[in-house]
């Protein structure tokens, strides 16, 4: 049976596959080959331009071009050519190389200097890196592109939503008033905080030999410094350099973005469930559109699944997340391949989060303010000014008006007519007894405003 989205196991690659177009050009078997092509082609320029190495020539600018077109031509077509390599080989970054020597034989001015392609190089090498940048991409791609998206949507509706007041739950239980805006503005700062986190995040890279030593390399040139080869390599590719590995480099900076991203995806659960509960509320209801059917036996629901979608695909992403996060730093001995079976289900953590924030910002664009609905809800909650009642008895030396509200107000619904004959009979100047009984539920809402103004 054909790959189609019918017949992939995987929903990423079925059912799913159109919202992750982006990062198939990345995580794919193609992409991973394109990455680990473009780190031999330029270790090999790399090499080129070492003094030292008296038998690879400097490379001339047009061959250094023509070189660097390998990548940035690479097709599927030569992808399957490379594939075809690995069936004989049995080994994927071997059939890279083998790939290679063929191109360079094809080219005259190259095809002497064929052994320098992979030299000194053991497969983790061109891996590390290749995982590495493609990380870097992908994190780069959803963060500054789809959650930016998502969040410049949240902070519009922050500032739409600004002053429309909303009773707050605490426990589930009616709580002091909020702004819906200011529940956006919330979630809004702390997707900005753990994505500038995620974008300073540097991962490393590592070229340095089978167990992390440079022996082939001293053997073959011992004057140079390989120590400062391999530094300007990694560096010239924008990640820092691992001085100290074994065959794999320790994947600490990678463990960190990875869990940075866990939580990124906490928050946006926590996003997800709190507009499912504000939709089951009717605090929002959702767009109709007259040809979607929302229950099979059921014709009158109107169903949140686009907060569910995101929450079910963030809860996928995390798992792996985690598992990978715990996992990829862990080596037995020098190495051993259970990292690298591993590593290949990258993809799928950043293909979960992108499917997610698709569901988000298309349920976050169907919602539609029920505002007497929430204004109901407040005026049916007098209790909540209890604590601004308790916190000017206190200013006061009013002894005991905490105990007294709880006793009068706990566990049950009081009226406004019992707020304001409370507020009648305390001893505290007329000036704060007038600010009192002005005070409703709708108007206790504190610097939600601004806050979510200034969001």
């Amino acid at each position: 049976m054909k790959l189609s989205d019918l017949s992939a196991i995987s929903p990423i690659d079925g059912r799913y596959s159109k919202l992750v177009t982006e990062l198939q050009e990345i995580f794919s078997e193609y992409g991973l080959i394109k990455y680990r092509i473009f780190v031999e082609i330029e270790w090999f320029i790399h090499l080129s331009n070492q003094s030292n190495i008296k038998e690879l020539p400097k490379l001339t600018k047009t061959t250094t071009n023509s070189l660097r077109l390998l990548y940035k031509k690479f097709n599927l077509r030569e992808a399957k050519k490379v594939k075809n390599i690995e069936r004989k080989t049995n080994h994927d970054v071997k059939a890279v190389e083998y790939y290679l020597k063929n191109k360079f034989f094809e080219v005259e001015k190259l095809k002497d200097s064929s052994e320098f392609i992979h030299f000194c190089c053991t497969s983790e090498d061109i891996n590390n890196i290749a995982y590495a940048l493609m990380v870097r991409d992908a994190s780069k791609l959803i963060i500054s592109s789809h959650t930016k998206k998502l969040n410049t949507l949240l902070k519009n509706k922050a500032h739409l939503y600004a002053g429309i007041p909303m009773l707050s739950r605490t426990h589930g239980q009616a709580a002091t008033p909020t702004t819906l805006g200011k529940e956006l503005a919330n979630f809004s700062y702390r997707i900005d905080l753990i994505s500038k986190k995620i974008s300073s995040i540097k991962l490393k890279g590592k070229m340095n030999g089978a167990v992390g030593n440079y022996n082939a390399h001293v053997v073959a040139y011992p004057k140079v410094d390989w120590e400062k080869v391999s530094k300007i390599f990694v560096g010239d590719l924008g990640l820092d350099w691992s001085p100290y590995t074994t065959q794999i480099e320790p994947r600490e900076t990678l463990t960190e973005l990875l869990h940075a991203f866990e939580r990124l995806n906490n928050v946006l659960i926590d996003l997800s469930r709190d507009f499912w509960g504000y939709i089951s509320l009717d605090y929002f209801s959702l767009f109709l559109n007259k040809e979607e059917i929302g229950s099979s036996t059921m014709p009158h629901k109107i169903n949140p699944i686009d907060f569910e979608n995101a929450e079910g695909n963030l809860g996928m992403a995390n798992a792996n997340f985690h598992l990978l996060a715990s996992k990829i730093t862990i080596s037995k001995w020098q190495r051993d391949l259970t990292d690298s079976t591993s590593m290949r289900n990258l993809g799928s953590c950043f293909s979960y989060t992108l499917i997610a924030i698709s569901s988000l910002i298309k349920g976050l664009n169907k919602l539609k303010v029920n505002i007497k609905v929430i204004e109901n809800d407040l005026n049916n909650s007098w209790e909540v000014l209890t604590e601004p009642i308790q916190t000017i008895m206190r200013k006061f030396g009013l002894k005991g008006g905490y105990d007294l509200l709880k006793d009068s107000s706990r566990g049950k619904q009081i009226t406004k007519e019992q707020v304001h004959i409370f507020i009648k009979n305390l001893n505290i100047p007329s000036i704060e007894k007038t600010k009192l009984l002005n005070l409703t539920p709708l108007s206790y809402t504190g610097l939600s405003k601004k806050l979510a103004d200034d969001i």
